[in-house]
C-alpha cells in the first residue's frame, strides 16, 4: 500500500500531487491565487484551501447544490476561502464552453483549476509516484509488481500513472463515482492531449449505488479492515476500493501471489462526515417507528 494519506495532515493523499503542478502554472503567469470547484466535502477544495493559508495566495471554492454546513466547509472558511454555491444545474454546467468566462472577469487574477485539480497539469504532477513506488521495492523484497488498483474520482491520478507507466504495468482504477461523470471520457482526454495511446488500465465500477453512497455492508468491511491493518480509510474513495479489490481477488481476477501496489489517496478530512451521514440514515426508520 501506497499511504499518500501520511505525506501531509491537511494536504493529503494524492491532492498535492495534482494541487502542485497549477500553483507552479498560476505563479507562471503571474496570477494571484486560484479558484476551482468541489462539493460540501470536497478533498481538493479542502486541500487548496490550506495551500492557500500555508503559501498566502487567495482562493475561492465554486460548490455543488446550495449551501451547508459540513465539517469541510467549516474549514474552508477557515482556511479563507470565498465559497459561491452554484445549485445543481450550475454546477452541472462546468463542463459546458464558455463556462469559465463568467468567473474569468468576476476574478481576473485568479488562475482557474479544474474540478479535482484535474486536466493534463493535474495528472502529470502524479507520474512522479511510479518513480516513488519503485524505489522502495527493494525495502519490500519485490523485484516489480503486476499493477496498480487506485479509487478514481476524476481519473487524474489515474491518467497520471498510465503515462508514468508508459504500458509497463497495468493500472486498475475502482470507479467510485456513476457513469454519467464522464471518468472514462476524462481519461481519454487527459491522455490524447499528452500524446499517449489510450491503453494501459482498467476501470471497474465500484460507486456501490451512486457517489458517497454509503450502506452497512461497506461500513462493515471498513471497519474490519481497519481492525486488522490499523490503516484509517474513509467509506467514499478508499473503502471501496478496497473492498472492489477483495471482490475481485476473491473472484480469481488475478493469479493467486500477484503483487499489487494500492494507492491510498488519502481523503480522510471527510470520513466523519460520511459515516454520521450514514448513520443517520440508518436511524431514521427507527426514530419514525419510535414515533408512531
Amino acid at each position: 500500500m501506497l499511504r499518500l494519506d501520511l505525506i501531509d495532515p491537511l494536504i493529503s493523499g494524492n491532492k498535492w500531487f495534482k494541487l502542485a503542478p497549477h500553483v507552479q502554472a498560476a505563479a507562471a503567469v503571474g496570477a494571484d491565487g486560484l479558484i476551482s470547484l468541489g462539493g460540501a466535502h470536497s478533498n481538493h477544495l479542502h486541500a487548496l484551501a490550506v495551500a492557500g493559508r500555508r503559501f498566502n495566495f487567495p482562493t475561492v471554492g465554486l460548490l455543488r447544490g446550495t449551501a451547508q454546513d459540513t465539517p469541510t466547509v467549516r474549514d474552508l472558511l477557515a482556511f479563507g476561502m470565498q465559497l459561491h454555491w452554484l445549485g445543481y444545474g450550475g454546477y452541472r454546467a462546468r463542463h459546458r464552453p464558455g463556462f469559465w468566462d463568467e468567473w474569468g472577469e468576476r476574478y481576473p487574477a485568479l488562475y482557474p483549476v479544474a474540478e479535482g485539480g484535474g486536466g493534463l497539469v493535474g495528472a502529470l504532477g502524479c507520474v512522479g509516484l511510479v518513480a516513488l513506488v519503485r524505489e522502495q521495492l527493494a525495502t519490500l523484497g519485490w523485484a516489480d509488481y503486476d499493477g496498480w488498483w487506485l479509487a478514481v474520482g476524476t481519473g487524474t491520478t489515474l491518467a497520471g500513472l498510465v503515462l508514468g507507466e508508459a504500458n509497463a504495468h497495468p493500472v486498475y482504477g475502482a470507479v467510485a463515482v456513476p457513469a454519467d461523470h464522464g471518468v472514462a471520457q476524462q481519461v481519454q482526454r487527459v491522455l490524447q492531449a499528452a500524446g499517449v495511446a489510450d491503453r494501459g488500465y482498467h476501470l471497474l465500477d465500484a460507486a456501490r449505488g451512486g457517489f458517497a453512497k454509503v450502506d452497512s455492508e461497506l461500513v462493515q468491511f471498513l471497519w474490519a479492515s481497519e481492525a486488522g491493518s490499523a490503516v484509517p480509510l474513509e467509506p467514499v474513495y478508499t473503502g471501496k476500493a478496497l473492498m472492489a479489490l477483495r471482490r475481485q481477488v476473491e473472484a480469481g481476477y488475478f493469479a493467486p501471489g500477484s503483487r499489487l501496489v494500492f494507492v491510498h489517496t488519502g481523503g480522510l478530512q471527510g470520513r466523519t462526515a460520511a459515516l454520521r451521514k450514514h448513520e443517520q440514515a440508518c436511524l431514521a426508520p427507527l426514530a419514525g417507528n419510535l414515533e408512531t
